[in-house]
């Protein structure tokens, strides 16, 4: 059907450029002027504009001109050295004249060729009825613009303008040339053959005698003729084109609107197949977990709930299979991970590509990413080796706030992760990140705000305090946006939060270090550009609402993504330190965020 249109819109265009040529054409030239720009000076016979006439009789040998990218008209005038290229600025048709310029800004250069080699169609203009020679001395001035310089032999200015330092003599010339302008890069050039001064004088066209049979021969013809018998066919073919192409084009419609929507049809039925596939995680079996990984010959890593190694599931296709080790146990983080992640599917969550149930045998199958986790990449800016800089680690920053959105307000449940940590964030080979590890996440309906923990969970240092104590305020999605408010001050940090801290001294020293990165110590970055140091404020001031100690005093994930894409981080507002009771009041903190023209957070 894409043809079909293509060769309407062709056929539409052939008719009404031969309509409106047929009208005009005289002897198989159009009868009308030609410009290169608004500005450039009509052309027209004997001159010949290449682009616009095919016709070779439309114009005569040697007139032919050309458009410059600039839209300035040009000619090519041959030489024994080469052809010359000069600007036409105007074109006086009653007297035959033809004023030049060099585009190079020297001309003098240009009139030493043409006098050196008088090939051109066109002659030097003679003042008329003097028949003077000039004896002219070509200068070379090394100081100038322009090198070369044309002068009377007999100018008494001769002397003063040889400096025998910047000029030397080159060469002498005798001609009838008017070369008074060539110096100011003006050049004027006269033409006999054709003679259309009179048909120009008369106010009329001119053409070649007899469509160019006789040499040179022209004859005169009216600028606005009457319609002859071939423009009246023109005319009656173009009106009898269009009704028929009125009657295809409205046929092909028809078709058109009915082979769309029955291919758009088609193609949802295809995407749905084949969205319902790749949603499906494969189930393998032991055997086919140990031909992946080679019999589990690479191992990438060991992590709490087991060890992750490198597999292959083709040459193309390359995967990480986490065994897990809790065989013994109930199995919840194992039907936890497959049951939040067999039908989730975005740019920011890692794809669950199977899964193994054997025996006492568990694993999962993810795909693969060269760069592993963003905690490889956490490290302070003056580390060139290993810092990726603050545009990407705010595009990363962005990415998993983009998941963690998906997983709370675009799924069919709502999923709740709770281990939200550098470890569990990976980046592909351009970066994007992608969050992983769903072994603690649980699922609750989208209208439920609180959800029941039984018992701690999540990675020391990225745990909201509600899952510790309900005093504090009761569990929800905010859970994750402490994890992930943890994560951004992390990043900035350049440092683990938490390094070598025990549970046992985790209460005591953990607050201590977040009031210090609060107050600015213990950072020691190094900036080294404005839209570095705004992209760095950005993150802290997000970082900072996100960890708040009650959970109704933290946004919900969707300001967040709004804060982060803000234009000017000068609106974002500081929040109160978590610390510090005596200004962490829930009345404070919604007028801050209304300042802020952000959704208020319900609990």
């Amino acid at each position: 059907m894409v043809t079909c249109s293509n060769i309407l819109v062709v056929t539409i265009l052939i008719l009404v450029s031969n309509f409106n040529t047929g009208i005009w054409l005289v002897n198989g030239c159009s009868g009308r002027d030609f410009r290169c720009g608004p500005d450039g000076p009509p052309i027209r016979f004997p001159f010949r504009l290449k682009d616009k006439e095919t016709e070779q009789s439309c114009g005569y040998n040697g007139f032919d001109l050309t458009c410059s990218d600039t839209n300035k008209t040009q000619i090519e005038l041959p030489s024994h050295s080469g052809p010359i290229i000069l600007e036409v600025m105007k074109i006086i048709y009653p007297h035959n004249l033809l004023y030049l310029t060099d585009p190079e800004n020297c001309l003098p250069r240009q009139f030493l060729k043409l006098l050196r080699s008088p090939i051109s169609p066109f002659p030097f203009y003679e003042s008329p009825g003097v028949r003077y020679k000039y004896n002219l001395t070509i200068l070379h001035c090394s100081s100038s613009l322009c090198p070369v310089i044309v002068v009377d032999s007999s100018d008494t200015l001769l002397n003063s303008v040889l400096d025998p330092i910047d000029c030397t003599k080159t060469s002498d010339f005798t001609s009838s040339a008017l070369y008074w302008g060539v110096n100011n890069n003006l050049l004027v050039l006269t033409w006999s053959k054709p003679n259309c001064s009179k048909c120009e004088k008369e106010g009329k066209m001119c053409k070649l005698k007899n469509n160019g049979t006789e040499d040179g021969e022209i004859e005169c013809f009216d600028r606005h003729h009457k319609p002859t018998k071939k423009i009246l066919l023109y005319v009656t073919v173009g009106f009898v084109g269009l009704v028929l192409v009125t009657l295809i084009l409205t046929a092909c419609l028809h078709f058109y609107t009915y082979f769309k929507l029955k291919g758009e049809d088609e193609t949802r039925i295809e995407k749905f197949l084949e969205d319902y596939r790749t949603l499906n995680p494969a189930r393998f079996s032991y055997t086919d977990i140990k031909r992946i990984t080679n019999s589990f010959r690479e191992k990438l890593g060991e992590g709490a709930h087991g060890a992750v190694f490198k597999g292959k599931l083709s040459n193309e296709i390359l995967v990480a299979v986490k065994m897990l080790n809790n065989a013994e146990g109930d199995g919840k983080e194992f039907i936890n991970e497959v049951k939040a992640m067999g039908k989730v599917h975005h740019i920011n969550v890692v794809r669950l590509v199977g899964f193994c149930a054997d025996g006492c045998y568990r694993a999962l199958v993810y795909n693969f990413f060269p760069n592993g986790s963003l905690q490889n990449f956490i490290t302070k800016p003056d580390d060139i080796d290993r810092f990726l800089g603050w545009e990407k680690l705010q595009q990363i920053a962005l990415g998993i706030a983009k998941g963690i959105e998906y997983l709370h307000m675009s799924c069919d449940q709502r999923i709740l992760h709770f281990d939200i940590n550098p470890h569990n964030v990976l980046l592909d080979d351009k970066f994007v990140p992608k969050i992983t590890d769903f072994g603690l996440a649980k699922l609750c309906p989208k209208n439920q705000s609180v959800v029941s923990v039984t018992a701690a969970r999540g990675t020391l240092g990225y745990i909201a305090p509600e899952v510790f104590s309900r005093n504090f305020g009761n569990v929800s999605y905010k859970a994750d946006i402490y994890s992930y408010g943890m994560l951004l001050l992390e990043m900035i940090g350049g440092r683990k939060n938490i390094g070598q801290l025990s549970e046992e001294n985790f209460q005591i020293l953990y607050p201590e270090w977040i009031h210090n990165l609060l107050e600015g110590q213990d950072m020691q970055m190094t900036i080294e550009g404005e839209e570095d140091d705004k992209i760095l404020k950005k993150l802290a001031i997000v970082g900072l609402w996100c960890i708040q100690w009650h959970p109704i005093n933290r946004p919900s994930i969707k300001v967040v993504l709004q804060m982060l894409e803000a234009l000017e981080e000068e609106k974002l507002i500081v929040p109160p330190n978590p610390f510090n009771s005596t200004i962490s009041r829930v009345v404070e903190t919604q007028t801050k965020f209304s300042t802020l023209e952000l959704e208020a957070i319900h609990e």
